[in-house]
Order: C-alpha cells, then structure tokens, then sequence
C-alpha cells in the first residue's frame, strides 16, 4: 500500500509538505534531480480492447456502458463496463471516491492503465488507473516514471516538480571527459534526463541498473563522492595529535607473552605487530581489528593495552553488553591482575560507594585499564592521561559515543583500536571503511573443532530434548536460545521461560538455568557464572549470550526459531560452541519459512566461514542494515550496489585518489554534491 493512502487518525492534520518532504530527502533543487524513479509505467500506446492479455499491464480507452455499486460482506465496491467496439473490459473498485463514482458514469469516455486479467465476468482490471479521455488527448512520448512517495504527497505533484528542478538546475560535468570516455559512461545531464524521462521504444528491462550506462554513471559519481568524503575524514583525523606509544622497555607486555597459556597464530602475531607501529606514531591509531568468532581479538586487545601502560598512559575497554563487559574484564583480569595492573570495573549499576572509588582512581590515573559499558563516556568519568581506546563490537556503537570515549585533551586524541566479530567483505571495508585501516585474523586457534550445524523442524523438538541427554551424559554441557522473554501476541515464537519449564519438566534429571535480559544484573550474572563453573547443564538464555561467553565444556547449541534470526546473529552464537577440543553441534530449530529465512538458513549450515556468511549477509540485508549504518552516521548509499558494482567501485577509488591529488577543488566540489554535510561522516 503507497504511504499516500494510509488513513489517519481521526482529527489529525497533515504534517507541512516541506516536512513530509524533508522525510524524503527533498529540500532543493539538486535533491529533486536525485530522486529517481523505483518503476516505470509505458503510457506511451493505446491497445484495443478486444486485443488486451491477461497477465499484460497495458493501456486502453473507451466508453462506460454500464456503472454500478454492488453491495458485498466485504463492503461496498464500484463496478464498471467500459467497451470500444472491439471488445469489453470490467473496471472493479474495491475502494473508491465519490469522484470516481462520476468518472466511471455511463457515458464518460476513459483511458485506463493496469494489469489485466481473468474475471467472472471476462477480462477486468482491478484498481487501473483511470483518466478522463478527452478528444485529442495526446500519449506521453516517453514512459511514465513512478517515484517513491510520502503521505499526501502525489506522483502528479512530484513528476511537476522534478521536471521543474531539472530545468533549473545546471547539471555540469566535474569529472574529465577522459574519464566518462575510458569507462563509457554518458555526460551526467544526459543520464538523468534518460532515467527520469525513458524515451519511446525504450524497452523497461534496458533500464537495468546493473547494466544501464545511464544508471552506471550515477552510480560512478555516488562511489567517487563517498570516497572522497572518507578521504577527506581520514585527513581531518590526521590533523590531532595521539601520546606517542612506543616504550624503550615494555616489562608488562613481555611477561604478559611469557604467562600466557597459549601462543598466538601467526595471523594474530600479524595483527598486533599493525598495531605496535600505529601506536608508535603521533598520528591517532584508527583501526579495525575483525576477526571470526572465536578468534583470538580478546588478547590482541589485552597486549595493546599492556603496550600503552609501559609507556605510562592508560587504556579503557568498552563494550555494548554489561555480560560482555564482564566477560572481558575477567578474562584480562586473569592475564593482567598477577603483573600487578590495576583494572577498574565501571557499569551503571555499580554501588554508589564502588563507583566512586573506580571515578578516582581513574581521575588520578591509578587506573591503568578501564573495562565497562556504555557508563565510560558519562560525564562524570575524567581519565588521567587515556593513550588508548578499545571498542568491542564497534557497529553496536554509534559515532556520538565512540567519539565521546576519545575525549580530546589538549588537542590529543587517544588511539583507537575497534574490534569485530563481525567479519566486513572485501567490497564493503573499500566503501565504507576506507578511512580506517582494517586488520585481519584469518586463523582460527589450534584445536578449534568445525561445528557441524543441522536444520530440524520444530516439529521434532522431543527428538532434540535426547540429544541433550545423550551430551549431558557424556559431561558436556548444552546452550538452548530462544529469541523472546515472554510470549507475544503478535510473533507465535515459545518463550524462554516456557521452554526452561519445558526442558525441567521433560528432563527432571537435569540443573538447567534461565538467563534473559529482563534479569537484574546480579541474577544474570550468577546463572553464568554457575554454568562457566560445571553447576549447571543447561543453559536456556535469550541473546544476552551472543557475543563473548567462554565455556569451553560446552558443546551443544540449540537456537529456536532460527528463522528470526539473522546471519550474524546466528554465527555468533553458533561460536559460542566448539571452544574446546570436542566435537561440537548447533541445531537449528526453525517453524514456518519465507524465502529469505530459507535462504539463510541454508547459508549457516552451509558455511563455517565467516567472511563468506558475512558477503552472503551483505547480499540479503544490504549494506545499511549489516552496518548499522543508519544509526552509526555512515554515508549510505542509495544507487550503487556493492555486491554487484564491485569493478565500477575500484574504478571511483582509484580515480578518487588520483582527482584529490590532481584537481582537489572540483573533487571536493562533487562530494559535497552528492553528500552535503560530508564533513561529519565517519569522524568516530
């Protein structure tokens, strides 16, 4: 249903059209230019009657020989018979206006537009669009572009307007001919004038948009801009200066590689060798460390923040999660606390005497690592002399609080190493993270099992519920997630609480848990701490448990009604198994299907790589979304395709960099085209 023709509350008045418009993102001319067409409808023929297809969208006229409002158990409809003499059609209303009731008279001359198809009465066309056909009526010489739309805001009123801003504004060309000659692409009047305005003969499907040159260009020009604008964000970046990280003797970091259990992969010596020779220079560290579940970031951070206390500066920690928050700080506490570091402990409900002890010690700099939540960048907290800041699962953050955990002091910005369990393909960290330098862990830790994942139907849930016996018995210990705490009205989906009654009632043998997050703190932390320690068997949780609980026991992973998850969510917490040496499983559990919860679905028991779940994930969300780019401040973009536009993105980065060196002036001239306001993006 158009946005247009959802009712109103009675009583409620339209927002102003300038608001309405705002929500579209018209607010001048050049805007107007850039609101393209999602569809086309060709107006630009007359078939007869008598010769209309069924399953065909097309246009005919005629005259109304019969109108009638029939009465049905569904309300009311407007039935009319409109005939040229070759044929008949039946035009039904379900809905209508009195207005319509005048157009469709007996009599009235009409053109009609819309799908045809089987009625009982023969051919018929449901909700066409209908027109008053007068004498002389000229067809449009080009096809008819259908725009997307607010409420009350007509497909009249925006053809009027942009056909206006088109002719008032000057569409010249900032990129060199050579170029547009190089890479075939037309003059950019020309291609939005094309794609507003297809002319007569263009067939609807020349107008692909991964193929189209008219579309290709566009495509080109947004690329080149946003590159230009992440550009432009890494050299404002550039002009702070970072406390210079590079101790002649580093006792803590040493002694850090001699206690720890394990040595670290290749990959992960890589990575924080990246991070050594950043931290060593004046310029602010902005790194992105990704790396599959289960990978090995934890530590990478633990050295880095070892790296910063030798040189006498303190590093903070956080993290979107009080559990994750916690996890980090008991797992670095182990490594860091018999070296005699100092680590504080800081959430938002900590005691009022326990969080003012950790407020001085870090305002006196006696804090030497800060793990904790978002309650880090509370004005009440004031570091010492911050050198570096950690952000774990960066895209749960947006750009005010990362910024805002980078205080700035005296025009110093500390260092920021971001890290990701959330792997970026290739096409997206050239697009949307080309301000940032991105490290790769792309070795799992030795003796990491591959888990094996199965699909099974809800139906077969007591099928599941002997698994977990069988694990039990063997002294294996078993995740069963489900997504919702209580059970809704609107989502059929069994709740966490009926399913850890379930399970007790099923399997009495059995000390099974229930952590969600409408527990206080203290409770939740507990039942975790219970099931890390072997006191319990089963864990029934929501998706507090997605990200950074260890227990290596643990070798089972049931998730219920998968279909609701998404692919990230789904791999994150299929990593929460197969920490240990055993062989482990994830049973995906799933009820009813759309093509998309197939298709992922499909992808999680395909695929154990990261990276290609995350290009899969890429494909069916869109960048936007897997971002969370809407709430980070990431230039979005609205015409190119990453999945697809791959080459023609090489193509903007390499010409981006080569127009910025060679013509700085009209190069930011067209980012600032294309994104107003660029200035501000990716500053965190």
């Amino acid at each position: 249903m158009p946005l247009a023709s959802y009712p109103r509350k009675k009583g409620e008045k339209l927002a102003p059209l300038s608001e309405r418009l705002a929500r579209l993102g018209l607010n001048k001319d050049w805007d107007y230019v850039l609101h393209l067409p999602i569809r086309y409808e060709d107006e630009t023929s007359l078939t007869p009657i008598g010769r209309l297809e069924p399953g065909q969208t097309q246009q005919c006229e005629g005259s109304v020989v019969r109108s009638e409002r029939i009465r049905r158990p569904s309300g009311e409809q407007l039935q009319a018979i409109v005939a040229d003499g070759s044929g008949t059609v039946t035009v039904r209303l379900l809905h209508f206006y009195p207005s319509q009731c005048k157009q469709l008279a007996v009599g009235q001359k009409v053109r009609l537009y819309g799908p045809v198809r089987e009625g009982f009465l023969g051919l018929e066309m449901l909700h066409p669009k209908i027109r008053n056909a007068l004498n002389g009526l000229s067809l449009p010489t080009t096809l008819t572009p259908v725009y997307p739309a607010g409420e009350g805001i007509t497909q009249t009123w925006l053809r009027k307007r942009i056909s206006r801003a088109l002719l008032d504004v000057e569409i010249k060309d900032l990129i060199p001919l050579e170029i547009l000659k190089e890479l075939k692409l037309p003059p950019l009047a020309e291609a939005l004038r094309y794609i507003h305005h297809p002319p007569v003969g263009a067939s609807l499907s020349a107008l692909d948009e991964r193929t189209d040159p008219a579309w290709l260009r566009l495509k080109f020009d947004e690329l080149v801009a946003q590159q230009i604008a992440l550009r432009h964000s890494r050299a404002l970046k550039a002009l702070y200066r970072a406390p210079q990280i590079a101790p002649n003797q580093h006792p803590v970091t040493d002694k850090l590689f001699e206690e720890l259990p394990f040595s670290l992969t290749r990959a992960q010596a890589r990575v924080f060798e990246e991070i050594r020779k950043d931290l060593g220079k004046i310029v602010p560290m902005n790194r992105l460390v990704q790396g599959d579940v289960g990978s090995g970031k934890t530590v990478i951070a633990a050295l880095a923040a070892t790296l910063c206390i030798d040189a006498g500066f303190q590093a903070a920690l956080m993290a979107p999660t009080e559990i994750l928050a916690e996890q980090h700080f008991e797992k670095i506490a182990q490594w860091l606390t018999p070296l005699g570091i100092k680590i504080v402990w800081l959430a938002g409900k900590q005691k009022t005497k326990e969080r003012n002890d950790s407020l001085q010690s870090i305002r006196s700099g006696e804090a030497q690592l800060i793990v904790g939540t978002h309650a880090l960048i509370q004005e009440s907290v004031q570091f010492s002399n911050l050198g570096l800041a950690i952000v774990d699962e960066q895209h749960r953050f947006g750009v005010q609080q990362r910024l805002a955990l980078r205080q700035t002091k005296d025009n110093r910005l500390p260092h920021l190493l971001m890290l990701s369990a959330t792997p970026i393909p290739r096409t997206l960290a050239m697009s949307y993270l080309a301000d940032l330098d991105v490290s790769v862990i792309d070795e799992l830790p030795a003796g990491r099992q591959p888990i094996t994942t199965k699909l099974v139907s809800l139906n077969r849930k007591h099928e599941v519920m002997s698994v977990i016996n069988q694990q039990v018995a063997q002294g294996r210990q078993v995740y069963w997630v489900c997504p919702l705490i209580e059970e809704s009205e609107k989502i059929d989906l069994t709740a966490a609480t009926q399913t850890y009654e379930e399970i007790t009632t099923q399997l009495p043998n059995l000390r099974v848990g229930l952590v969600h997050g409408a527990l206080p703190a203290e409770d939740k932390q507990k039942i975790m701490q219970s099931f890390k320690e072997g006191k319990l068997d089963v864990l029934v949780a929501t998706t507090v448990i997605e990200v950074g609980v260890d227990v290596p026991n643990a070798t089972l992973m049931v998730i219920e009604h998968a279909e609701r998850f998404g692919l990230a969510q789904l791999h994150q917490l299929r990593g929460r198994v197969g920490r240990g040496a055993q062989k482990s499983f994830c049973v995906l559990l799933y009820g009813e299907l759309s093509d998309t919860g197939r298709e992922r679905l499909k992808v999680i028991r395909e695929s154990n790589d990261g990276f290609e779940i995350a290009r899969r994930d890429l494909e069916i969300r869109g960048p936007g979304e897997f971002l969370g780019a809407k709430q980070s401040g990431v230039p979005l973009l609205r015409f190119a395709d990453l999945e697809h536009d791959s080459s023609l993105l090489e193509s903007a980065r390499d010409f981006a960099t080569q127009w910025l060196k060679d013509d700085p002036e009209n190069a930011n001239r067209h980012a600032k085209r294309w994104f107003s306001g660029y200035e501000n993006y990716l500053e965190a």
